[in-house]
């Protein structure tokens, strides 16, 4: 009859979508290994060299009396009156850094700042990997040191972690408890500082998550956590997908979600009005409405630099990597805007407030005397090309334990509600009190506090043992 084949139909119909949750559990999916070789030319047949030699930072006279020749030979623009910061950096200001830079900034002295800490350097996958590695200076009774990979993004380098590392390898002496004690690994990004540039195309976040996997277990580091902001924030995420066991957790200070669903556009839609419909905390609502302005016209605002190093790094770069001046000011614009974007609306965009000349002139100088800009700018062509939420690893959760440090000013808050779909095991999540962007640089006692506490709660519950 009608009624027993609808039935039967009915029937089926239900039976197959049960069938289809219970076997389409999700997979905990690892994220693939990316095998690749970044070398100049053909792969050579025989095995890489796999040693590690100790690298310092030199530089020849030849490399600084052209810089001066540069910097003395500099041509400046006339800034428009009470223009601030908003058309950019303001040139008024560019003039003062430039004459520190030629008459008070001493790189020699910085040279040995930067090689205060060991620093090495090995092939991996057909380039040189360039990276500081430093060992706490006691240990108490019957403690070990805990792996930590710290990971830096653009326009930053390792340097920017130089004011965190005592902080995390010596505890005791900086007033935080010692119950947690790292050996701290920062490489240099391929293409980044003394890294080599990968002479390849298509090196991505996952390409270097990968080649940082394989330096940690070249170090004999089976097990680590992994910190990172910026670009350090994707390649840790990807090494957490890629190597899931070895990851005890996961530490962010940046979390940004590429995948957007329904809920999150309801929410930001509606999230202002019922915050607690979408799992809000008063101060996300604060950080992210009205969202027109804290939003989408801040990111118009602030990422056309992306735009052109995801389309086109060549051709700016060539002005960049010829003209220190350019770099100083290409560099610094975002040293004042991502640490408070209120700082524009000062006439030397606030970046003596939170830094000193030294520090940003260190940080620039690392990627003059490298010549690296380019390829560090390529870097946003590589991980955009194929456009955002396309790839593999921006469709996969990750399951390591996560801990995320949220500071104000970061450009885009990402409230705990979004980060939860992609991190699905976030064991800490703390609005910061102050700081931006460049949190290890800017506010490293705040970092520090809140790695320690996070690798703390991961220790005390074993919990990487429970993914």
């Amino acid at each position: 009859s009608l009624a027993g084949i609808m039935l039967l139909e009915v029937f089926l119909v239900l039976g197959t979508v049960i069938i289809y949750f219970l076997f389409s559990k999700k997979k905990e999916e690892t994220l693939p290994f990316k095998e690749g070789w970044w070398g100049k030319g053909q792969k050579p047949d025989i095995a890489e060299d796999t040693t590690i030699r100790p690298f310092k930072v030199e530089t020849t006279e030849e490399e600084l009396s052209d810089l001066f020749r540069r910097l003395d030979q500099a041509r400046f623009t006339e800034p428009l009156e009470n223009s601030c910061f908003h058309y950019g950096i303001n040139s008024v200001y560019l003039r003062k850094v430039v004459s520190y830079w030629k008459n008070q900034f001493n790189w020699k002295k910085q040279v040995e700042v930067l090689n205060k800490y060991p620093q090495f350097k090995t092939k991996i996958q057909g380039i040189d990997i360039h990276f500081v590695h430093v060992k706490p200076p006691r240990l108490p009774e019957g403690q070990s040191a805990k792996p930590l990979l710290m990971v830096h993004g653009w326009p930053g380098s390792f340097y920017e972690f130089y004011k965190i590392i005592p902080l995390l390898t010596d505890p005791a002496s900086h007033g935080l408890s010692d119950e947690h004690i790292f050996e701290v690994i920062c490489p240099s990004i391929p293409g980044y500082g003394f890294s080599e540039a990968p002479h390849k195309k298509d090196f991505n976040s996952v390409s270097a998550a990968s080649v940082f996997y394989e330096l940690m277990l070249r170090l004999g580091f089976n097990e680590f956590y992994a910190q990172g902001g910026d670009w350090g924030w994707l390649i840790c995420t990807n090494l957490a997908q890629i190597a899931p066991s070895h990851v005890k957790g996961l530490h962010l200070n940046l979390a940004s979600v590429t995948k957007v669903g329904f809920t999150q556009v309801l929410s930001v839609l509606l999230g202002r009005h019922l915050p607690g419909l979408f799992s809000f905390q008063e101060e996300d609502v604060r950080r992210m409405f009205p969202f027109l302005e804290k939003g989408l016209y801040r990111i118009l605002l602030e990422s056309g630099y992306a735009h052109i190093q995801a389309t086109k790094p060549d051709t700016v770069g060539c002005g960049l990597n010829d003209s220190p001046v350019g770099l100083a000011a290409y560099i610094l614009e975002k040293f004042s805007s991502w640490t408070d974007l209120e700082f524009q609306n000062l006439e030397d965009g606030g970046l003596e407030r939170k830094f000193n000349l030294d520090d940003l002139l260190t940080n620039i100088m690392i990627y003059w005397v490298s010549g690296c800009i380019v390829s560090s700018m390529r870097f946003y062509k590589e991980n955009l090309k194929k456009g955002i939420g396309t790839q593999k690893h921006e469709k996969l959760t990750v399951q390591v334990p996560t801990g995320i440090a949220s500071f104000p000013n970061e450009i885009m808050h990402t409230p705990q509600a979004w980060a939860q779909k992609k991190y699905t095991n976030i064991v800490s999540f703390h609005f910061m009190p102050r700081g931006g962007h460049f949190a290890a640089l800017e506010e490293p006692e705040l970092l520090a506090k809140d790695i320690l506490q996070f690798v703390g709660k991961v220790e005390k519950e074993q919990l990487w043992k429970k993914k």
